[in-house]
């Protein structure tokens, strides 16, 4: 993981401590007492429920499956955060997620607490009508503690709205003649869900890099010059730049990254290599990711492995093993796969100049420490792949009021949301000696702090 949660909270309290700004009614020994009992809380989580889903195979065995619900804090709303199915998900993990989910809504000012969860599971090893059931039984399991005002699960790796249209139901089977249509988002949208919250994510990642490569810097140009900061005078070499993208992940969150790319107007763009679990695909006068993406809806989302199946989707690309995408000599490496995939034993061969997160925490701590030593631009998950939450928001909305939303109406306010955040932390990020990531902790847990201090949660 990209830090111990435990870790940002107290790197960031620290930072604010002798901010004379914050929580300036506080002083002396009542301030340290109070920011102890911030890191208390914002260390830990409030609940972390785990169970055992009894699964009835097709094949008549019987198979006990982990399951996860952690509720890390609710100060700001109700607690909110995906479900994932994957073999590697673990108690700590979900931990983890469930804080970074709390500071992420804190970061982007969107009303919900930080929750997570997971089943450990491959979902490739199932047949649909068991994911079916082990959906139905994570709801079953967890029914007292999920719902609109409560906990609001969404689609992360390994489900979608499929998922949350099944665990939706049961949760209205579960509870007749109650509210039920905010108690998932991420559904379909006959099913309640929002127009624009599948590609949310994706748009929102690379939203967060055109903003700040194209319309923080043309803005900003004559400050950026007047700083003395070397995040400030790498994002001023790249003005006006021909940029060479490779893309890690060619799922929902990176074909959306890749599409928004190649078809943006503002940024001279050349996607000249992605990747997906299988291979990597380069070409140097850039791929064709309109023909690429038609490829895997055909192809059960997987990229052409072989020369013939390039042909039969008429692409012309040299076929690269899977990692070696994220070594390559470009501009921008956009990460939308797994975590961990930046690490101590390949920092040192990352050549791009910025670094975008579309997934959760794919650089790990001391990868994190050395890229910024390098003065890499690294636009973190906080802040770049919040799309998803906060159209989720949206969503919710929608059903408390069953009015809904048009696409360019979620879209827009996605942008809208995301630009207030951007407005504060890309000064912020480019004027002091914190990086990207730091900046968003420290606003993160200054909200949250001030929102605990009011509600009187600190004495």
């Amino acid at each position: 993981m990209t830090k111990n949660t435990g870790s940002i909270v107290h790197e960031s309290l620290d930072a604010l401590f002798e901010d004379s700004t914050f929580l300036p009614e506080l002083q002396n020994e009542e301030r340290e007492k109070a920011l102890r009992s911030i890191r208390s809380i914002l260390s830990t989580p409030n609940h972390v429920y785990k169970s055992f889903l009894r699964l009835p195979l097709n094949n008549g065995e019987i198979v006990r499956i982990p399951a996860f619900r952690v509720q890390h804090n609710n100060i700001l709303g109700a607690y909110k955060g995906g479900i994932r199915f994957h073999e590697t998900v673990n108690e700590d993990e979900v931990i983890n997620l469930a804080t970074l989910m709390t500071l992420k809504n804190a970061v982007h000012d969107v009303p919900f607490g930080g929750a997570k969860g997971g089943v450990i599971i491959n979902p490739r090893n199932f047949e649909n009508e068991e994911l079916n059931l082990i959906c139905k039984k994570y709801v079953r399991y967890f029914s007292d503690i999920i719902g609109p005002d409560k906990d609001i699960p969404a689609p992360d790796m390994g489900t979608s709205e499929r998922e949350m249209d099944w665990m939706m139901a049961e949760y209205k089977s579960i509870h007749p003649g109650e509210s039920y249509l905010g108690s998932f988002t991420g559904k379909s949208i006959v099913n309640g869900g929002s127009l624009g919250r599948k590609t949310a994510t994706g748009k929102g990642v690379y939203y967060s890099f055109r903003y700040m490569l194209y319309d923080f810097l043309n803005q900003n140009k004559d400050w950026l010059g007047s700083q003395n900061n070397q995040y400030a005078n790498k994002l001023i070499a790249l003005k006006n730049k021909p940029l060479n993208i490779a893309i890690q992940g060619f799922g929902n969150v990176g074909s959306i990254i890749a599409s928004e790319a190649f078809r943006c107007q503002y940024l001279e763009n050349k996607i000249i290599a992605i990747s997906d679990r299988n291979v990597t695909l380069f070409h140097s006068g850039g791929l064709d990711i309109t023909k690429l993406i038609n490829y895997t809806q055909g192809n059960y989302g997987d990229l052409p492995k072989n020369e013939k199946e390039l042909e039969k989707a008429n692409i012309s690309a040299k076929i690269m093993p899977r990692d070696d995408l994220l070594t390559l000599d470009v501009d921008v490496l956009f990460l939308a796969a797994l975590e961990d995939q930046i690490h101590i034993n390949n920092m040192n061969n990352i050549k791009a100049k910025v670094i975008v997160e579309g997934a959760n925490s794919p650089i790990t701590g001391k990868a994190d420490l050395f890229l910024n030593k390098k003065k890499k631009i690294i636009i973190p998950d906080i802040l770049a792949n919040a799309g998803g939450v906060i159209v989720s928001y949206f969503e919710w909305m929608q059903g408390r009021d069953t009015k809904f939303y048009t696409e360019d109406e979620v879209n827009n306010q996605l942008f809208e949301k995301m630009k207030k955040t951007f407005e504060i932390v890309y000064p912020k990020y480019f004027s002091d000696h914190f990086s990207l990531r730091e900046n968003c902790y420290i606003q993160a847990v200054m909200k949250l702090s001030i929102v605990l201090y009011k509600q009187g949660k600190l004495y």
